[in-house]
């Protein structure tokens, strides 16, 4: 079975490289290079070959090879650019070989593959027995203020409600799919940035800026209605502002990251084959059908 198709993939790649084009907003993107560089300062390893894929902007890769941690860095690209190593590159279908990567990593690009699970595995497929996976990006809380605003606004003045913000999945999903794509020591967490603006207008141009405008292939294609747009505008003034008068913006950042599978790594004890009693680690009573059973007594 192919995966349904929720994201209109060639539209949102036009999308960023007008963004770029245009002057992309790097914020949140540069938030999370620096979380990057903290996480992978945790793994006591060099990486000979690194791959990037689909980061918006280069930004991942320089910050890489700048590191000394990647001896190389492969960037797989989702609009074309110049650069050292670089190819564009749909990350549903990775141009790469099996088991040739130390480290694959990727920066707020996979929340919008139609096919999540199918880039995982490839992606796992990728890195050589040990080899590491890092990736972020954004998750369900993400932008839940503009979405509320928007629902209210069309169920006011449309009768209905239409898709206006992509969804986005949640972090106990992606832990799950982690496992299903092949990923040993599979780890999920999530970093929320509230980001805040003089209106809702500025969410607006920044969102069109890092080309995060819809996508999705069940978009509404008849334009958005002034007295729709003024009227979630008004809801997120007054239901998202700060004493201050500004408005608040969540972008929920999870943090996804595994191994290629190694004899070397941890392996899960085999159920029943533990040599002591948790009731005996902890010196408590013990209570079965028989009654109560004593620390040390079997």
């Amino acid at each position: 079975m192919s995966a349904p198709l929720v994201f209109d993939r060639p539209l949102a790649r036009r999308r960023l490289a007008r963004a770029r084009a245009g002057g992309f907003a790097e914020f949140l993107l540069a938030r999370a290079a620096d979380d990057m560089e903290d996480r992978l300062a945790a793994v006591l390893r060099e990486f000979p070959l690194a791959l990037d894929v689909g980061t918006p902007t280069p930004l991942l890769a320089e910050r890489l090879r700048a590191s000394g941690r990647a001896g190389a860095v492969l960037r797989l690209a989702p609009t074309p650019e110049a650069g050292p190593l670089t190819a564009v590159a749909d990350e549903e279908a990775l141009p790469v070989p099996a088991n040739a990567f130390a480290l694959a990593v990727s920066l707020l690009a996979l929340q919008s593959v139609n096919d999540l699970p199918g880039c995982l595995f490839q992606i796992r497929r990728a890195l050589k027995p040990d080899g590491f996976f890092l990736a972020c990006l954004f998750g369900g809380a993400t932008l839940t203020e503009l979405r509320q605003s928007f629902t209210q606004a069309e169920a006011e003045l449309e009768g209905g409600v239409s898709p206006r913000v992509a969804p986005f999945a949640e972090v106990r999903d992606l832990g799950a799919l982690l496992q299903r794509a092949g990923f040993a020591l599979p780890v999920t967490d999530v970093d929320s940035v509230v980001v805040r603006y003089a209106d809702p207008l500025g969410l607006l141009r920044d969102l069109r800026a890092m080309g995060l405008t819809s996508a999705l292939v069940e978009r509404r294609r008849a334009p958005l209605r002034r007295a729709t747009l003024l009227r979630a505008l008004q809801i997120y003034a007054e239901r998202f502002a700060d004493p201050d008068g500004r408005v608040r913006a969540t972008f929920e950042l999870v943090w996804l990251s595994g191994w290629s599978p190694h004899e070397s790594q941890q392996q899960p004890l085999r159920p029943g084959s533990a040599k002591a009693r948790l009731a005996d680690a902890l010196k408590v009573v013990e209570h079965g059908p028989g009654g109560a059973v004593e620390p040390g007594e079997r």
